[in-house]
């Protein structure tokens, strides 16, 4: 009598794993080489001129791919617009994400749907990850090959954002802990981070650690003083705190791994920055990326793909959006 049922349950076990892996195993590089071989063409050159435009593009076109990645998964469904203000793209966490980043898929959007043979066969989130592959390379960052084939998703709150977002002052422990929720090692969270090479943050997001870090230091110890100073000077307490400040005060516009060498010297603007080279579990890595360019343009390439599988829509599931800022 044991066995059929043990049967039953390996069953039942096959049927869940090939599942899971039919789910990330739709994605394919050449999904659109019948539909619309040349899409990846057409995105590379409206990505091209918005960079040329304004470097912005870069750094809040990967923003936006993340921030879409973590929530509901990568289904677009952060460039979903809500007439009472009700979507992602209006929770505190989105809310200063950069225009550009939104306007640079309404571009590639708009490309693509000129060619005849394109017109509504791309999904907006695969808009996404294309030119979020492009804006790196654009921006001196590797080239990679994008698994394509996801679909757009028809659902984005406010509340979908809440607790799925890392916060500036999380610890390891916690920036491991989200990270994993979505399959995501430590080596890929750090990868990730190293996007901060080529981002900018706004001012109230650090203050604490330059000005009111604990009743003991008014600034934060395992921060550059030199640099905190400099911060200071372009972080006034009365002045905005909406100024957006280079996270990466060395190369701010070059794709590289200067983030890591940053780190060393204590100048990480998050303390969710710095946490990574002074955790024991962390620093090694650090180190590495730090020597080691190569290395790290591997170990991103790997996150960032991954990334690109989390919480996908394929197959019959979604939509393709005739317009990325409505559902059809």
């Amino acid at each position: 009598m044991g066995a059929p049922r043990i049967i039953v349950v390996l069953s039942i076990f096959v049927l869940v794993i090939v599942c899971v892996q039919t789910s990330s195993a739709q994605l394919s590089k050449g999904f659109y080489g019948n539909t619309c071989p040349n899409v990846e063409q057409l995105v590379r050159s409206a990505v091209e001129l918005k960079f040329k435009q304004t470097f912005v593009t870069a750094p809040a076109t990967l923003r936006l791919f993340f921030h879409d990645c973590f929530v509901r998964g990568c289904d677009a469904s952060i460039l979903l617009e809500s007439p009472t203000s009700q979507a992602e793209k209006n929770h505190p966490d989105d809310i200063s994400l950069a225009g550009d980043g939104f306007d640079t898929v309404i571009k590639a959007k708009e490309a693509i749907d000129k060619d005849p043979q394109c017109t509504n066969k791309i999904s907006c989130a695969d808009i996404l990850a294309l030119a979020t592959r492009d804006v790196v390379n654009l921006a001196g960052g590797p080239f990679y090959e994008v698994e394509l084939g996801r679909r757009d998703g028809r659902i984005s709150t406010i509340a979908s954002v809440q607790r799925h977002l890392p916060h500036p002052e999380f610890n390891l422990d916690q920036l491991n802990s989200m990270f994993r929720f979505n399959g995501l090692s430590q080596i890929d969270m750090i990868a990730l981070s190293g996007a901060h090479t080529i981002g900018f943050s706004h001012c109230n997001r650090f203050s604490k650690r330059i000005y009111n870090f604990s009743p003991k230091n008014r600034i934060d110890p395992t921060l550059n003083l030199q640099y905190a100073f400099e911060l200071r000077q372009a972080c006034p307490i009365k002045v905005d705190p909406r100024i957006a400040i280079n996270m990466d005060p060395i190369t701010p516009q070059i794709f590289d791994n200067q983030y890591f060498k940053n780190l060393q010297q204590g100048k990480g603007l998050f303390t969710s920055d710095q946490v990574l080279a002074i955790d024991k579990k962390s620093k090694d890595t650090v180190d590495l990326f730090a020597s080691n360019e190569a290395a790290f343009e591997s170990a991103f390439i790997d996150a960032i793909t991954k990334l690109g599988r989390v919480g996908v829509k394929t197959g019959n599931q979604g939509e393709i959006r005739f317009d990325c800022s409505r559902v059809n």
